[in-house]
């Protein structure tokens, strides 16, 4: 099957190049970049010379790129930029996985409070918002455009809906603090992502509205079936990659062992989730590079709080290598492959 990358160039679109050209059922015959067109893949991402097959930056253009022989596109765009180029592949045919927020709110004032306004309102109702080990698999056969998940709503949701659901924990008074890898960011040209201002520091960014709130709220609000509000404190983090989550919520029911027995019936046979014994806590430097995210939790009778713990690659699981993962659920591949 042919793929195709639309914002090659950033950090998730090199991740996503380096994937594909390694994944055993798929051929990756266009990358595009404005910036980068008309350059050899491999100028521009030094690690992959002499495994670049020839591979040229083009120009991003949705209309050409609709009408060429591509059977799926990822979309590695800034929201706003992806529903252009959404619109066009759809209608022409083509499976879209889009790792912009553009189609990760369903509820379109919601998207528009958070991100602005919406440049392909119309095709709303035809995403589909998928968590591989989450989202019941009917929307392998009703998807046209799949929204792949953030990378903090990643670290929260994979540990909070199976306690939702199971009643282990209540819907109110969660609190979340995250801390993320820079390249979280992008690749931005501002004085707060260089070397010398992050090196040493850490600092708590975009409180009370950061953007991932409203696909995280949605997305729990769905699972409980009443809105459902929570604290995010994400902060800015000295590191490359990675992501870290810490959760406290009451405990509705204080059995951490009933906790874990939840937690192994909704991820005791997904590749891509491991859960860690008690009295362990997930570590970023045990993560990055896979598109594994690691668990762990902790009762407090103090407080009678459960302590959720997670971890993941903000690239890999966060972004590109869960991109991957949805594309093999679709196209019916093996959904390890080229992850592994």
């Amino acid at each position: 099957m042919k793929v195709g990358i639309v914002g090659a160039s950033g950090y998730s679109g090199e991740v996503l190049v380096k994937l594909l050209l390694g994944h055993p059922q798929v051929e990756l015959t266009a990358v595009t970049s404005r910036s980068q067109a008309g350059k050899p893949l491999a100028q521009i991402i030094p690690s992959l010379r002499g495994a670049d097959r020839g591979l040229k930056f083009v120009d991003s253009d949705p209309a050409a790129l609709a009408a060429g022989d591509v059977d799926l596109f990822f979309l590695a765009l800034p929201h706003g930029a992806a529903a252009t180029y959404a619109r066009a592949l759809v209608a022409a045919g083509k499976k879209v996985i889009d790792l912009s927020a553009d189609f990760r709110v369903t509820d379109l004032a919601t998207y528009e409070r958070y991100y602005g306004q919406h440049h392909a309102p119309e095709l709303l109702p035809q995403a589909r918002y998928v968590l591989p080990e989450l989202t019941p698999p009917a929307w392998k056969t009703e998807a046209k455009l799949v929204a792949a998940p953030g990378c903090y709503p990643t670290s929260m949701l994979v540990p909070l809906v199976p306690l939702l659901r199971a009643g282990i924990i209540p819907a109110e008074h969660i609190v979340v603090n995250s801390f993320s890898g820079v390249s979280g960011a992008g690749k931005k040209v501002e004085e707060t992502y260089l070397f010398v201002e992050r090196a040493e520091s850490a600092k708590a960014y975009g409180l009370t509205k950061h953007r991932h709130l409203s696909e995280v709220e949605e997305q729990l609000s769905l699972c409980h079936g009443a809105p459902v509000i929570i604290q995010f404190n994400p902060h800015l983090a000295p590191m490359r990659r990675g992501i870290a989550t810490t959760i406290t919520v009451p405990a509705a029911r204080p059995d951490l062992d009933a906790l874990y027995a939840v937690w192994q019936e909704a991820y005791g046979t997904a590749p891509f989730v491991q859960i860690l014994p008690k009295g362990e806590t997930p570590d970023t430097a045990h993560v990055v590079g896979t598109n594994r995210i690691d668990l762990a939790a902790a009762y407090d009778p103090r407080t009678r709080n459960f302590v959720l713990t997670s971890a993941e690659d903000n690239l890999m699981k966060g972004a590109s290598g869960q991109a991957v993962q949805i594309m093999n659920l679709w196209c019916g591949f093996p959904e390890t492959a080229g992850l592994r």
